[in-house]
């Protein structure tokens, strides 16, 4: 079944929420600031067994608040960020759950085998998580690094997902094209992971209610889970509560 999963985004020191595609060197734009850190979030989240959910430091000036926040929800929170081979093991260490990598994983815009292997010899296949986030292109959804702004050579696809499939233990994929937006979910990138991933499976970018809960499970079959974040109450949004979040988990 599909379920909700939390998400703390950090961008210089702060919880926010910003417009996915707008993040650049100069600022993003921005849907939310939170009055509160990344512990009361951690702490909530924890509070309400809500698991799996990430923890994603957009650019600098954010590695206390991430090591707060894994304090809070030890073994509770994945981490993604500026991960790399000489970093990883020391968020696992600081009480993620899983670490998710993205950047490090290419070569300029070419995907990197042997960066993968010596991450996964680092950590282990069974606490990585691959971060597929992509672009809708000309030539499909191309995955996108550097904090969403360049595009690779690798496409999402069932092909790629078999590839890496043995590799992980889960996949993260942000939509960075409605990432914000409250705009609706990409409902075909949705169909497409829910027919390809046998592993678990994030997506996350533009949901607004709680019917896009809904909407993931029967497009992906109950395969992929959903992230909401803008819409979402505690991060100033008035499209779903997290009370509904959390009752929809709670289900029987």
């Amino acid at each position: 079944m599909t379920a909700f999963r939390p998400c703390i985004d950090l961008h210089q020191g702060q919880v926010k929420q910003i417009v996915g595609g707008s993040l650049t060197d100069d600022g993003a734009d921005t849907n939310f600031v939170s009055q509160y850190d990344a512990t009361y979030y951690a702490e909530l989240y924890r509070q309400h067994n809500l698991t799996g959910g990430h923890v994603i430091a957009l650019g600098p000036n954010n590695q206390q608040q991430v090591l707060n926040a894994l304090a809070a929800y030890p073994n509770g929170l994945q981490f993604g960020g500026g991960v790399n081979l000489e970093n990883a093991a020391s968020y696992l260490t600081a009480g993620a759950s899983h670490i998710i990598v993205t950047s490090y994983l290419f070569d300029q815009s070419a995907f990197s085998w042997a960066r993968l292997e010596a991450i996964k010899a680092e950590v282990g296949a069974e606490y990585l998580v691959l971060d597929l986030s992509c672009r809708k292109t000309n030539q499909g959804w191309m995955i996108a690094t550097d904090r969403w702004q360049t595009i690779t050579n690798t496409a999402v696809n069932a092909e790629t997902i078999s590839e890496l499939e043995n590799h992980c233990a889960e996949f993260l994929v942000h939509a960075a094209d409605v990432e914000g937006l409250q705009g609706g979910i990409d409902k075909d990138l949705v169909k497409l992971l829910g027919e390809s991933c046998t592993l678990p499976c994030t997506y996350a970018g533009g949901a607004r209610s709680l019917q896009d809960l809904a909407l993931v499970e029967s497009l992906s079959n109950g395969a992929v889970d959903l992230t909401i974040g803008s819409a979402l109450d505690i991060f100033g949004g008035t499209g779903v509560t997290i009370e509904q979040c959390i009752n929809w988990n709670n289900r029987a």
